[in-house]
């Protein structure tokens, strides 16, 4: 049996049209035809009912649909073994980061982790904050980084950092603005960050109700467009450092609003050896 023939089945039978099964695996549709018929011969029993231009799954098809779908998936899951065994892998982690996380603090922890344990095969996913908690929960990683809390009550969250939240504007030579003067010259770039805009907001209305708000949910973008002079925000200082040493954007200093404190969570649900040397070494790379 050619797994090149259960994939096109289980297109096929996603769709129950061969048009669509080809337009989807990149083969032309006489491809997918004798994919299925060779299956059918295979198996020595037809999966589908043939009308016109339609077809149909016939019960053998439905039934033998979740079997194709395991063997496929064990397939790749043991090739994907493999592979990292070639390459020199012994084990695999998989992480799943917010993206402020994965643009500041874990590209420079990453180096040492994977210097210091070269047999680990590490695989990012970045996915949003609101995300994490679901991808540990099913599985689908093995360790997540938000700065969120995870709804998902079966799974582990621990904090591992805490840092300051600071206000941030455009760098110009003159360093005497304040608070009040740079909130009423510049929109205020908010969302950037899953946990503390709602209450911040709140408190800056409080004090100045005519601030301008510009949503941007990325920090990437909310950094270039500060620095532009489009905008100004609240950002965690671990996201700022560079700019902030470069004199790209500069801090100013509180007067009524008080900034928050940002934090980092660890998300887990099984303590593999690899979750549990990542964790080690992520809560020691922070202090």
């Amino acid at each position: 049996m050619d797994i090149k023939w259960l994939k096109t089945f289980i297109a096929a039978a996603n769709y129950e049209n061969f048009r669509k099964a080809s337009e989807e695996l990149f083969l032309t549709q006489p491809a997918v035809t004798k994919h299925i018929k060779k299956l059918e011969e295979h198996l020595h029993i037809q999966l589908f009912e043939r009308k016109g231009k339609h077809v149909f799954l016939t019960s053998a098809g439905f039934t033998f649909l979740s079997s194709a779908v395991g063997i496929v998936e064990k397939y790749e899951e043991e090739m994907e073994k493999f592979e990292g065994w070639k390459q020199g892998y012994h084990r695999k982690l998989t992480i799943a980061a917010a993206p402020q996380i994965a643009a500041s603090v874990l590209p420079s922890f990453l180096r040492s982790f994977i210097h210091d344990h070269p047999n680990i095969e590490v695989i990012i996913n970045v996915l949003s904050s609101f995300k994490i908690g679901e991808e540990i929960s099913s599985g689908q990683a093995d360790i997540g980084l938000t700065r969120l809390k995870p709804a998902q009550m079966e799974i582990c969250c621990e904090t591992v950092h805490e840092e300051r939240v600071i206000f941030v504007a455009p760098y110009r030579e003159k360093a005497d603005r304040n608070e009040k003067e740079v909130l009423h010259s510049y929109r205020l770039l908010t969302n950037n960050h899953p946990a503390y805009w709602e209450p911040l907001l709140r408190n800056i209305k409080k004090h100045y109700p005519r601030t301008r708000t510009m949503p941007v949910t990325q920090v990437e973008v909310t950094k270039r467009m500060i620095e532009e002079g489009l905008g100004v925000s609240y950002l965690p200082l671990s996201m700022i450092k560079e700019e902030l040493q470069n004199k790209r954007i500069v801090e100013i200093q509180p007067d009524n609003v008080i900034p928050p404190n940002s934090f980092t969570y660890v998300v887990t649900k099984i303590e593999t050896p690899e979750v549990e040397q990542f964790k080690q070494s992520l809560i020691a790379s922070f202090f």
